[in-house]
């Protein structure tokens, strides 16, 4: 690696193909599409899947007059929404900000997220409606046959998803950092800390592989939670098969199910909660980061630090820092930036340097946040 005398840094060894990443001060200029297209193409490969598969279980639902296949069905739709959301995510990080929005569009996921929750909601409150009054009223007659066809369908298509994701999963467990080493991270964080809002460079690139990969292993990890489900429709199905009179196991299996379908969309709405709260990330601590600001040599007081997120996976932080009037406010700031985006992961940092006064510990605005 070698610094130009524009004050750019240049990696004679990184691919100057897709992969290649070039940087100048403080901004990344390109960025590497490889892995972005490679988890593109496994999520449309998996939503596609469970899209059709989703289509395969309402209509067999519907001729089997089964609830508890019509339950999966939507279960599968909380997966292929969390598929088109990931889908979603990986577009709009790809968008650049605009005027009117400065952050981009990578709230729109968010939004989405919150119409595709509700919708599921509504599905599924209806289904368990309908298998109450089946309870109720016992007229209804189960189809065994076709559930059971529909059922041992849905188990191998399940399984075809979750061999694309694990594939995709394992391809990249390995290797995150085979274009970078130490050194040459370590001078890029250099590099880029000069400015007070920091944009990402080889750490969020590395940082983003990281969380598409984690992305694909979580919907690994659901797909499989899919295939223990259509086991219980395939079993409920041969016990009607074989004992027609024990024919409630169907609405059984949607009050159950719909259990599932609550508990995967619970944790949803709980981060979209946070987002929209404009709440601190789960990753970060306020006082584990003012320790962490404290310690920068120089910095005697610390105010106004706010953490909130931006989505899901994108955080943003801003702080002022007040210092010793005899200290380099530059270097104060370079490094508590690489502090905070070493420890932490890439996020968007917006430092205040300002030179310590004796009524900043009185004063109301500069005091911390109640618990």
């Amino acid at each position: 690696m070698k610094m130009s005398e524009s004050g750019m840094v240049s990696m004679s060894s990184l691919n100057k193909s897709q992969d290649s990443t070039v940087y100048n001060h403080c901004h990344r200029i390109s960025i590497s599409k490889t892995d972005t297209a490679k988890t593109k193409k496994t999520l449309i490969i998996a939503s596609c899947l469970c899209l059709f598969f989703m289509i395969i279980e309402i209509i067999g639902g519907y001729l089997a007059d089964s609830l508890a296949i019509m339950t999966d069905a939507a279960h599968l739709l909380t997966d292929f929404v969390s598929f088109l959301i990931s889908l979603l995510s990986v577009y709009l990080a790809s968008r650049p900000a605009t005027k009117k929005y400065s952050f981009g569009w990578h709230r729109a996921e968010i939004l989405g997220a919150l119409v595709s929750v509700l919708f599921i909601w509504v599905v599924t409150g209806i289904l368990v409606y309908l298998a109450i009054l089946r309870v109720i009223s016992e007229d209804y007659e189960i189809k065994a046959t076709i559930m059971i066809i529909t059922s041992a369908a849905g188990i191998f298509i399940n399984l075809l998803i979750a061999l694309v994701l694990h594939k995709h999963s394992h391809g990249h467990s390995h290797g995150l950092n085979h274009h970078h080493n130490d050194e040459e991270n370590r001078l890029l964080v250099e590099t880029r800390s000069y400015g007070s809002s920091k944009d990402l460079s080889v750490e969020e690139d590395l940082n983003q592989k990281k969380h598409k990969n984690i992305n694909v292993k979580a919907a690994f990890i659901h797909v499989i939670g899919d295939i223990l489900q259509s086991v219980g429709v395939l079993i409920a199905a041969y016990i009607i098969y074989f004992k027609p009179e024990y024919k409630i196991a169907d609405p059984i299996c949607t009050f159950i199910f719909s259990v599932f379908v609550f508990i995967s969309t619970i944790t949803i709405l709980r981060d979209i909660i946070n987002v929209l709260m404009e709440g601190v990330p789960r990753s970060l601590k306020f006082s584990q980061v003012k320790e962490l600001l404290n310690n920068v040599p120089g910095v005697k007081a610390i105010h106004n630090l706010r953490m909130w997120c931006l989505t899901t996976n994108k955080i943003a932080l801003s702080v002022h820092l007040a210092v010793d009037q005899y200290s380099d406010p530059l270097k104060i700031m370079r490094e508590a930036t690489n502090i905070l985006t070493n420890r932490f992961g890439p996020m968007e940092v917006t430092i205040q340097v300002e030179e310590y006064e004796e009524n900043m510990n009185e004063c109301v605005q500069c005091q911390d946040p109640k618990d």
